[in-house]
């Protein structure tokens, strides 16, 4: 427990590096996992990734919030774990009602004050401003400052993600029918983004090959890594064979970069991409 008692939250959607989250004893919400047969699960607690990998030949499940029961819960332990309050850090507001559901919650707690903030972003580019947050909080900044400077955080991280095969998108509305024929045929995999307004997806760049598209996110993150002195720099796979090979590009083009952070991908996220996903984001300094 930090010196102020306050707790850090945030939701499995961040993908927040597992070591950081177990040493800074940051508390996950975890989103649902559905299947078709009623069966629901709760991510990182009863299913894991290659579970749902695994049965993706089967059936793609599909993904919900956490209860308002569960935030509460959470909310309530940390609690009577000694803390005397909390800043909930979510992925963006404009993919998930998880922010609107926790912000709902937090307004009903009792002597026990809550800071909401809203990445407008996913994945681990959200994980880097929840890790920011355990920085601040380490560091002494009040809770009622946090909402403020975390807001400002997020506005300097940006995220860039591609896919082998575009089926997954689709699946989930994130690309429409027309950009999923043409990127098939042409041999598009395109480069997304979230906007920095609404934290939605956008496609950024229409690169053709995966190579390309590798060698894209690459040069979005480095002309990105140019506004600032210094940068935190993220790379996330599924495919742990490909770190490596992404980190060495990404330290060989990014030549400010005072970390690098390497992580798998919760299986909320892969259910709306597929596991060919590779992501990589900036945080400004």
């Amino acid at each position: 427990m930090n010196d102020q008692r306050i707790a850090v939250i945030t939701d499995s959607g961040t993908d927040t590096p597992a070591d950081f989250v177990a040493e800074h004893d940051v508390r996950v919400i975890p989103l649902r996992i559905n299947y078709s047969d009623g069966s629901s699960y709760e991510n990182g607690i009863d299913i894991t990734t290659e579970d749902v990998v695994r049965r993706f030949d089967e059936e793609i499940p599909t993904t919900s919030l956490p209860s308002p029961m569960k935030i509460q819960q959470t909310f309530e332990l940390a609690r009577r774990d000694g803390y005397a309050g909390a800043v909930v850090v979510t992925i963006s507001s404009g993919l998930s009602a998880t922010h609107e559901t926790v912000s709902m919650v937090a307004r009903q707690m009792e002597d026990f004050p809550v800071v909401v903030v809203d990445t407008k972003s996913i994945g681990v580019a959200a994980g880097m401003v929840v890790m920011e947050a355990v920085r601040q909080v380490e560091a002494g900044m009040p809770l009622e400052r946090l909402g403020s400077v975390l807001t400002a955080v997020s506005e300097r991280v940006r995220v860039y993600f591609s896919v082998q095969k575009l089926d997954f998108l689709r699946k989930g509305g994130r690309i429409s029918e027309a950009v999923y024929r043409v990127g098939s045929v042409l041999n598009i995999k395109p480069v997304l983004t979230c906007d920095e307004r609404e934290g939605k997806y956008v496609i950024e760049k229409k690169p053709r090959g995966w190579q390309k598209a590798l060698k894209t996110q690459v040069e979005l993150v480095a002309a990105q890594a140019e506004r600032w002195d210094k940068v935190r720099l993220a790379v996330c796979t599924y495919d742990p064979s490909l770190r490596g090979e992404l980190e060495a590009r990404l330290r060989e083009r990014v030549t400010n970069a005072v970390e690098l952070i390497s992580c798998g991908i919760s299986a909320d996220l892969l259910v709306h991409t597929g596991p060919t996903l590779v992501g990589m984001a900036v945080m400004g300094m």
